[in-house]
């Protein structure tokens, strides 16, 4: 009985009878991403100029919510606090043009997450 509830990871390890004072730590394959990423990047041109002023889109797919941003002089465009254990598509936007939608998934474990937005 005290093997299985160790195995659950219920009861203590190394104390009296096999038990200690520290928790046993769940799998590595069982732990989730928790916290918040930014989600970073350039908008470019077919011909890889940097395009300023592009609306890019961050899509939570769980909730449906959508943010934007609009892109510096430089092109670039950054998101914060976007929640790790949800998956995202992004995508930009400018004068009738659109790049293809990138998807910024929970399984990745980079707290930033960089990319290159290229308008069609």
């Amino acid at each position: 009985m005290v093997f299985a509830a160790l195995a659950a990871g219920l009861v203590p390890a190394g104390l009296p009878g096999g038990l200690s004072a520290g928790l046993i730590a769940p799998p590595a394959a069982q732990a989730q991403n928790i916290g918040q990423r930014a989600v970073i990047g350039i908008v470019v041109d077919p011909n890889s100029a940097v395009v300023a002023g592009a609306t890019v889109f961050l899509k939570d797919l769980k909730s449906k919510s959508i943010r934007s941003y609009t892109t510096d002089a430089a092109g670039k465009f950054r998101f914060t606090q976007v929640n790790m254990a949800e998956d995202h598509e992004l995508w930009a936007e400018k004068d009738g043009h659109k790049s293809p939608v990138k998807t910024v998934s929970e399984w990745d474990a980079r707290k930033e997450f960089e990319t290159e937005l290229k308008l069609k």
